[in-house]
């Protein structure tokens, strides 16, 4: 018997409004039949894809992606025990029931939904310019890549819907897609975005997707399902869009800096506006900062704070451990363990920290989702895996603009383990490193070794933390969506 699919009950939300940078203003348009008639309505709707892209990159999705991993922990807090759940996430800990994870599984459906209503639309509006139509059809389409791109390495074989939801009907489905049929649905739907997608806006559409971002998350899909030949050749063609390195490694991340040459794809934030602000210092922050670190009284979140192992994974003279770690030194940090591993003093992530704070504490940082840097280390990377060209000509710019030594000819194997270093410190805290390990098969000697770490330097941590086993390499199915749709449990949970 089919079964409704729980995530399904928020799609009413999805489609009766959308907030984005792109001034698309809430309650502005309804998935009436009464609606998208014009192109006019198709672009609202493609505009509040990004305003859900948004509300995605402002989730707990960092805590999946990289707080889970080994850069970054939380600070432990005995007096405030209300975030427990997203604890759990970095110790290992979770259940199926776990908030959340049904809140970020949720998120994307929600975003999947708005993408997918441009893309059944579209083709009875009628366009005085096809290639405005291909254009917002490319842009819906990259973000349904990105969205199942995520999902697929988070939770393996997910239900895969490609159309319009318009009532419990259309919501029903019998099975979830094999992970195959996943990558296969995101790799049609980037390919075609990238053939339809402009290479450059004019500066009023800075934000949209791009022929380089269509074809940088290509690249890194195969990268993912190891067709290293085609990663090649598809990272390759992202060299000859004009993108090139900054001067300065800070720029990519400073406010004042956003969208530069190096930026393919990022999640747009203003703090201008009372509900685009981006404000991750006051959720990354530590928890005692307070006034002194943003000018504005009450706690910080605490979460996703630079562990020891990346403060230690910079070599010597990189540039980059300045620009993406801020020490605070504070009297109240001796209240807590983790400052004790840095001579008192507590890390924080500097990339997202740019004080001063005016507009009630708004910040202004953009996401940065794919960089050319790491285009240029996955190039480097699937050349190598390849054995067929010259990978050193591509990690070594990104060395050298940290201040580093060119890295010499060396073998394949030496190689990999150098260009694994070079991606962590220089994509550190961009929500990369757990899909990294994963990629590379390096999660579980990782992360157990990282365990043995954390439980040696903080005796709050349990015998039964990063106890890691193989199946804890994909998150469970949030358990409301096993209950109702009698999809199997991924296997262990």
């Amino acid at each position: 018997m089919k079964r409704k699919l729980s995530y399904i009950a928020i799609l009413a939300i999805a489609m009766n409004g959308c907030t984005s940078m792109l001034d698309v203003k809430p309650n502005s348009f309804s998935s009436g039949s009464n609606y998208y008639k014009d192109e006019a309505q198709i672009l609202r709707a493609v505009n509040g894809c990004y305003g859900v892209l948004q509300e995605l990159y402002v989730s707990d999705y960092w805590a999946m992606s990289e707080m889970r991993a080994d850069n970054t922990n939380y600070q432990y807090d005995e007096s405030d025990r209300g975030a427990q759940q997203r604890e759990e996430i970095d110790e290992f800990l979770i259940t199926a029931t776990n908030n959340y994870v049904n809140n970020v599984w949720t998120q994307l459906y929600r975003n999947i939904q708005q993408t997918n209503v441009v893309i059944t639309r579209i083709d009875g509006v009628t366009f005085s310019n096809e290639a405005t139509k291909k254009q917002y059809l490319g842009e819906a389409k990259f973000l349904r890549a990105l969205y199942y791109f995520h999902l697929v390495r988070l939770f393996g074989s997910v239900p895969l819907l490609v159309k319009e939801v318009t009532g419990p009907e259309g919501a029903l489905t019998p099975t979830k897609a094999s992970v195959e049929e996943v990558y296969a649905q995101i790799i049609a739907d980037a390919t075609e975005a990238a053939a339809n997608l402009p290479a450059t806006y004019p500066a009023s559409e800075t934000g949209r997707a791009t022929k380089g971002a269509a074809l940088t998350l290509l690249g890194e899909v195969y990268m993912t399902t190891k067709d290293f030949a085609k990663a090649v050749t598809t990272l390759k063609e992202v060299t000859t869009l004009g993108y090139s390195l900054v001067p300065d490694y800070a720029d990519n991340f400073d406010p004042a800096k956003k969208n530069n040459s190096e930026s393919i794809f990022a999640v747009q934030y203003n703090s201008g506006m009372e509900t685009e602000s981006s404000n991750y210092i006051f959720v990354f922050g530590p928890r005692n900062g307070k006034k002194d670190l943003t000018g504005f009284n009450g706690n910080l979140g605490g979460n996703n704070i630079p562990t020891p192992s990346i403060v230690n994974a910079y070599e010597p003279g990189d540039k980059r451990k300045d620009a993406s770690i801020f020490m605070y030194d504070s009297p109240t940090n001796a209240a807590f363990a983790e400052s004790i591993a840095f001579g008192g003093k507590l890390p924080l992530i500097k990339k997202f920290y740019h004080p001063p704070y005016a507009l009630d504490g708004r910040a202004n940082e953009n996401w940065p989702v794919y960089r050319y840097s790491q285009v240029l280390l996955m190039l480097a990377e699937a050349i190598n895996e390849t054995g067929n060209g010259d990978p050193l000509q591509y990690i070594n710019p990104v060395r050298k603009r940290a201040g580093l030594k060119e890295l010499p000819a060396m073998s394949q194997a030496a190689f990999r383990d150098a260009v694994f270093n070079e991606e962590r410190v220089e994509l550190a805290f961009e929500d990369n490193r757990w899909y990294q390990l994963l990629r590379t098969g390096k999660a579980m000697s990782v992360m157990t070794a990282h365990g043995i770490e954390e439980k040696k330097r903080l005796s709050r941590l349990s015998p039964a933390s990063y106890n890691i086993q193989p199946y804890q390499l994909l998150y469970p199915l949030p358990e409301r969506e096993v209950r109702l749709n009698g999809f199997a449990q991924n296997t262990g949970w």
